[in-house]
């Protein structure tokens, strides 16, 4: 079944794996609708020492980074200091870890005092090690789906369908592990845009495409508009007068413009203006972009998720029982049977490249994928070098291709004038996302 959603389709998700209608609705009629909490691998409660504090952090309608840059702000220290494992959704209750690097415990002093609209502070112990990217198991989700379809008349059709997609995705292996629109911006989907031309050298039309390219549903994309039609059209652009015309919230656009206004053509320092997470986001979106094209190929073609072909790579289970991508083999024609065995047992699983310079693509479906895109897989491998901003550089990985998802549903009737809605409650490990789950179920692109 093929997806109906434009903004899906430029990610390059085109497709569903299920087959069975949705059961449509919307998320995130309201923040308190979706809920996520981190999965720690250790709890450091009991730890008293230390130069990094650990901080319970809750917030509701709060995007990651602008609240670590506040926090920053108030406490008069570098954000530098500050460390997390993952970026959560904004418009959602989410809650997460934080370190901030105290050694005089000044910053410990000051947290009870904190008074931040929708954000609670919980100090919960010190470490000697900071929170990075990647330092949870994953995540837990209660998601409520509001104004259900009106086609599937009442609840027993709904938990008909709900039942049905669940033995579907089960069967497949799991939910497809696509990266979701979160990853390439929500309202502007233009994050993998501007890393395909930043790893294609292309530093002017990727901070062009950042700063100005418009899309509709973009509050500013008005203010964007002039800016990039002059340039479109004649390569002329007026940087002053964009940056006296763009909003306050509009920060990094801003601090780029500002930087372009006294260094015209030095687009590689516009860029490093930005903080080192946001421009590696540009790389890593164009990274999931491919994979995702990739994932939609292989189940277009009906190629089983759950089963490796020859020259496929898998991945391993690790401590915790879920994929490994740094453990991978190679399948190979005298290995395939013991590692489809393995497979199907839930201790390896089918993987995708996430290309950089060091991958070795041995896959015919990632082959033929890149070839359709009009792409020479040796000059894109190699391409993600960046010589010209090589601390972008990326060597490239692995990721699974379906995961284990067993959501738990609960329907009932939302009210007066409200229809059905229904809660889904499941875990999800680090990197993958729950609307890509939702969307199997809900056959919409809501939220």
């Amino acid at each position: 079944m093929t997806s109906p959603s434009p903004t899906n389709s430029l990610v390059g998700i085109d497709t569903y794996l299920t087959k069975t209608s949705g059961i449509g609705g919307t998320i995130r009629s309201d923040a308190c609708d979706f809920q996520v909490t981190e999965v720690w691998d250790q709890d450091p409660r009991e730890s008293t020492s230390g130069q990094y504090l650990i901080v319970k952090l809750t917030k509701k309608n709060w995007d990651t980074n602008h609240l670590i840059r506040d926090l920053s702000r108030r406490f008069k220290v570098s954000r530098t200091r500050f460390g997390w494992a993952g970026t959560k959704d904004k418009r959602a209750v989410t809650i997460q870890r934080i370190s901030i690097w105290d050694p005089d415990r000044a910053i410990e002093a000051k947290i009870p005092d904190v008074r931040i609209p929708d954000v609670e502070l919980e100090i919960i112990g010190r470490s000697n090690k900071k929170i990075s990217l990647g330092d949870l198991r994953g995540n837990k989700f209660r998601i409520v789906i509001r104004d259900l379809d009106e086609g599937c008349g009442n609840r027993e059709e709904v938990v008909k369908r709900i039942e049905s997609i669940s033995r579907e995705l089960k069967s497949a292996g799991g939910m497809p592990n696509f990266y979701g629109t979160q990853r390439f911006g929500t309202i502007r989907p233009i994050t993998h845009e501007v890393g395909r031309l930043i790893v294609s050298g292309d530093f002017e039309g990727a901070a062009m495409a950042y700063i100005a390219k418009p899309f509709s549903g973009d509050r500013s994309s008005e203010i964007r508009r002039c800016l990039w039609d002059a340039w479109s059209a004649r390569g002329a652009h007026d940087f002053k007068a964009a940056l006296s015309s763009f909003p306050d919230h509009l920060r990094y656009e801003r601090a780029m413009l500002n930087h372009l206004v006294r260094y015209p053509d030095d687009y590689i320092g516009a860029f490093r203006v930005l903080p080192k997470n946001l421009t590696k986001m540009f790389i890593h979106a164009y990274q999931s972009f491919i994979f995702n094209k990739i994932l939609s190929y292989r189940i277009t073609e009906g190629i089983p998720l759950n089963q490796a072909l020859k020259g496929d790579v898998v991945c391993f289970r690790d401590k915790n029982g879920l994929p490994d991508a740094s453990k991978t083999d190679i399948v190979t024609p005298a290995t395939i049977d013991g590692i489809n065995n393995l497979v199907s047992r839930r201790r390896a699983w089918v993987t995708h490249s996430l290309i950089g310079h060091a991958s070795e693509l041995t896959s015919e479906i990632e082959q033929r994928v890149i070839s359709d895109l009009g792409l020479d897989i040796h000059e894109l491998t190699s391409s993600f070098g960046i010589a010209e901003m090589p601390e972008l550089a990326s060597r490239g990985g692995h990721r699974a291709v379906a995961i284990d998802a067993d959501p738990v549903f609960d329907v009932v009737d939302g009210g007066i004038g409200s229809g059905l809605c229904a809660t889904a409650e499941f875990f999800l490990p680090k990197g993958c996302y729950a609307t890509v789950l939702l969307r199997e179920y809900m056959k919409s692109e809501s939220g």
